[in-house]
């Protein structure tokens, strides 16, 4: 089933800059294939409910495996017979905000 995520990971206890960290996870998450858009506070992810969560583990692991303590936020959004979300509820909002 279709799912589109928003994912964020973060360290723990690594200092104020975390960007060196962030990029690790979202090297993670780019290389997986799935359609991904990175913003300042979230990574999307959109694609099968198995495959986008197993991209979730392997990013989540990237941290945890070098022993850093690691801060995962996700929200989902299941929609049954829908696709292509990331970008079809940006375009149906775009058309109300004319």
């Amino acid at each position: 089933m279709n799912t589109l995520i928003a994912l964020a990971i973060a360290p723990c206890g690594v200092g104020e800059e975390l960007s060196e960290y962030v990029a690790d996870v979202v090297k993670v998450i780019r290389e997986s294939g799935l359609p991904n858009k990175t913003t300042s506070m979230f990574t999307e992810i959109e694609g099968e409910y198995d495959k986008v969560m197993e991209v979730v583990k392997k990013a989540t692991f990237v941290l945890a495996e070098k022993g850093i303590r690691t801060e995962v936020v996700i929200k989902m959004d299941i929609r049954p017979g829908f696709t292509d979300m990331m970008n079809k509820k940006l375009d149906r909002l775009e058309e109300h905000l004319k």
